[in-house]
């Protein structure tokens, strides 16, 4: 078994020969994620020394890529956001929720992605709203935070969408907390039917999807060419409404430390974390993976590394796409205002739940902090910065030209 071996090992060993074979296809996103993966925390970022206060010792940290596709660059952006997010919970049981588009759509989607993936958070999002604001379910206005994700454990393509929603919601006119009941028959908190989440999930996607395609907007090419024909594209919407939607509930959280910790690791995963490589032999890679269509069994998986590295870059996301998302009271707009009213009606204050996280914090919730690999100590300083070398010199042999069939379409 290697130490520490990382995705970025991968891809510098093997992008000749992934060069090679995909090297007409891959778009100009995706060159960029794998270059940047390939110089995170190098000399080609540039970077400083550290000098240990303590014993003396000096050691050189590299500057990070930053691209938010790099296994290495989530630490810290995750210790950022959960400051960021700790005085927006409530005092409240939280759901999970996950909605799953069936198999058949997920090439368009492939080859579509800022429309699909974004017609995908839009419907789920309005879903939720809808079904929670009839007063035969929960009659009130819901908040919550929707997080894109398209990889399945085996690193193959699979969208979805979770979802973090708290367990109640405003009252119509404002002046009530409605929170969610427990099931007369089981006892557990009860949030929304998922059945009806399903169907009016399906709906909505479905009439999106048919819209985006009359008005010319989706792209076909490869093996799915042929959905450019009306006839051909209706069938497959048929083929794919009879499939099971899926949407999944999973019980609620206990406290807001579990909601916070649970969000940061959801929202800043990427397609695979280092921690799962087990080894890079030959042009073989072998990761740790679950096999969650036999009970979630752990297991080893062995992939060529050309086709690891086309399976992980599936899951590059347009430039500017934002996989994060509020919605509901949650709304960027008028999350503020509606906070407040929230937690006026729970007679809590945000100053009260940040506290209460910071109490029970461990030191996994923490920034990093950059000790002295000699003596252990915290007391290091920045004593001199490394600038990043030319720009010829930094140059990755990643010169693809990009062709209209994608990389995405290969199998």
């Amino acid at each position: 078994m290697e130490a520490s071996l990382e995705v970025a090992d991968v891809f510098r060993r093997a992008h000749d020969r992934f060069q090679s074979r995909y090297g007409q296809s891959i778009s100009r996103a995706q060159r960029r994620v794998m270059r940047d993966i390939m110089r995170c925390r190098t000399a080609a970022l540039g970077g400083h020394a550290e000098r240990c206060l303590d014993c003396g010792q000096q050691q050189i940290a590299y500057n990070s890529c930053r691209n938010r596709h790099c296994p290495k660059c989530q630490a810290g952006a995750r210790a950022q956001w959960m400051d960021a997010r700790a005085s927006e919970l409530l005092p409240v049981p939280y759901f999970h929720l996950v909605f799953t588009i069936p198999s058949e759509l997920a090439p368009l989607a492939l080859q579509n992605k800022r429309i699909v993936y974004g017609l995908l958070m839009r419907t789920v999002s309005e879903t939720l709203k809808e079904v929670a604001a009839n007063p035969r379910h929960l009659g009130a206005e819901i908040g919550g935070l929707a997080v894109l994700h398209t990889w399945g454990q085996n690193l193959m393509h699979h969208p979805h969408v979770h979802c973090v929603v708290p367990a109640g919601g405003l009252e119509p006119s404002g002046t009530k907390w409605l929170p969610c009941q427990r099931s007369k028959r089981t006892g557990k908190l009860f949030f929304l039917p998922v059945r009806i989440l399903s169907r009016v999930f399906r709906g909505k996607f479905m009439a999106g999807l048919k819209r985006a395609f009359s008005r010319g907007r989706l792209q076909f090419h490869g093996h799915i060419a042929g959905l450019s024909d009306p006839r051909q594209f209706e069938q497959r919407l048929n083929a794919a409404v009879r499939q099971d939607w899926v949407v999944y509930a999973k019980r609620p959280f206990g406290s807001p430390k579990q909601v916070l910790k649970y969000l940061a690791r959801y929202t800043h995963r990427v397609a695979i974390a280092n921690s799962r490589l087990v080894q890079h032999v030959g042009n073989k890679v072998t990761f740790h993976w679950r096999d969650y269509a036999h009970e979630a069994q752990g297991k080893l998986m062995t992939l060529d590394d050309v086709e690891f590295i086309r399976r992980f870059l599936l899951h590059t996301l347009p430039r500017g796409f934002h996989r994060i998302r509020h919605f509901g009271f949650l709304a960027n707009r008028h999350r503020a205002e509606k906070l407040r009213t929230c937690r006026d009606l729970l007679s809590v204050t945000s100053e009260k739940v940040t506290a209460t996280l910071t109490e029970t914090s461990g030191d996994d919730d923490r920034h990093p902090t950059v000790v002295c690999q000699v003596c252990g100590s915290n007391r290091v300083l920045r004593s001199e910065v490394l600038p990043c070398p030319p720009l010829q010199s930094r140059q990755q042999p990643l010169n693809f030209v990009p062709t209209r069939v994608p990389l995405l379409d290969s199998s």
